[in-house]
């Protein structure tokens, strides 16, 4: 009896065709047109300009600032999420999500309710020392870690559910303590969940506008980020506006090609289905 190999031919059917190309066009073409309408001849003059140097300057320190009170606060809250070690987990998991739905402004009006010069933190911040979050660079830090530590959570939440468990129980039966068993077992176990968190973090921080605009203000060398940089530049300088756009652009694909191996099927993976 021989055996017989079955072929099984894929079909574009043209009513999916359509509808998924028009989409490919509507989300590539503003891209592509950015491109084409930037001033290359001028970018070398436009990215050297004070201005820009320093809202890149500030944007990479912010949100590297972010980026690490993030993981060093968020990486502890996923793994208490993630084996249900907190009372009412769902109901916090429900309140870690939001940042993500709320709109940009609403984040910057939250932020300032509670951190601001008469809010509930900030206000007993600020009469004791004097000293307050709005209209100041740790304002910008902490602006982005409030929208971007969802990110970080949510992916580490769930490397930290599928982890098998069994190394853990092992190793806390030879005496390990529950530091050593997460430090030098759980982390590195999900150490590419780490990475990925991480950068899609660093880089929700490094684009963010609204909470910080509402929040911590626009004040060149203060709290004026590449993207606010943008929006003032495109008040009276739309070269500027679009050299600095194209520089965010270049950064996101970046991010993109970095994390292509986590959240994209290898071809190896797909062959195999």
């Amino acid at each position: 009896m021989g055996v017989h190999q079955t072929v099984v031919t894929t079909q574009r059917p043209a009513f999916l065709m359509i509808p998924g190309i028009i989409a490919i066009a509507f989300l590539v073409v503003p891209l592509l047109a950015l491109i084409s309408d930037a001033p290359w001849s001028a970018f070398p003059g436009i990215l050297s300009s004070p201005t820009a140097l320093e809202a890149l300057r500030l944007s990479l320190v912010t949100s590297v600032l972010a980026t690490i009170v993030a993981t060093l606060v968020g990486a502890p809250l996923a793994w208490l999420l993630a084996r249900d070690s907190l009372p009412g987990t769902r109901i916090i998991r429900a309140l870690v999500i939001v940042p993500l739905l709320l709109p940009p402004v609403v984040s910057g009006v939250a932020l300032l309710s509670a951190f601001g010069r008469r809010g509930v933190i900030g206000g007993v911040l600020y009469d004791a020392t004097g000293w307050q979050f709005p209209f100041s660079t740790a304002g910008v830090v902490l602006a982005g870690t409030f929208v971007a530590m969802p990110f970080l959570v949510i992916t580490l939440e769930g490397a930290f559910r599928s982890q098998d468990r069994e190394i853990e129980e092992a190793a806390a039966v030879d005496g390990a303590t529950p530091r050593m068993i997460f430090l030098r077992i759980t982390l590195p176990l999900v150490l590419p969940a780490l990475l990925a968190g991480i950068t899609l973090t660093w880089a929700r921080a490094i684009g963010e506008f609204g909470a910080t605009i509402t929040f911590a203000g626009n004040l060149e060398g203060t709290t004026q980020t590449m993207p606010l940089a943008v929006y003032t530049a495109l008040e009276s300088d739309r070269d500027s506006a679009m050299a600095l756009s194209i520089m965010l652009l270049v950064v996101a694909v970046a991010i993109l090609v970095s994390l292509r191996g986590y959240y994209l099927p290898s071809r190896t993976s797909r062959s195999s289905r």
